[in-house]
């Protein structure tokens, strides 16, 4: 499993892009994706929603269970993924592609956001 190296990842398991014009996308790991197994079901937060690093903002269901989304940063959500909305198994097949969850206009970052190695030996233990 290899994580990007441009982007960023949160312990919470989502990764985020550096922003364009200040707006960045949002998703999940690989890694997550394959511990919550088939996603079947993503309910994500809405068009000019706040958001909050850390806070939960949405859920993704798969086969197995029910897991929070989280945050990685502070901002207002500018996009939504319908792609995913409508095929949530996007999330396991394109984690980092396709699979993305969603847009936010970036208004403060956590420090404490990891790089793809910091993240890779974080999932290592």
């Amino acid at each position: 499993m290899s994580n990007p190296q441009h982007l960023r990842y949160s312990k919470e398991h989502e990764w985020l892009t550096a922003g364009e014009d200040g707006v960045s996308t949002v998703g999940i790991t690989e890694h997550a994706a394959n511990a919550l197994g088939d996603v079947v079901f993503v309910q994500l937060p809405e068009v000019g929603d706040s958001v909050t690093a850390g806070e939960s903002c949405g859920e993704l269901e798969s086969t197995k269970s029910v897991s929070d989304l989280y945050a990685p940063v502070d901002g207002e959500v500018t996009e939504v993924n319908e792609d995913v909305v409508n095929d949530p198994s996007l999330v396991n097949s394109a984690p980092f592609e396709g699979g993305w969850l969603f847009k936010v206009r970036v208004s403060a970052e956590p420090g404490d956001l990891l790089s793809a190695d910091e993240y890779t030996a974080f999932i290592a233990g």
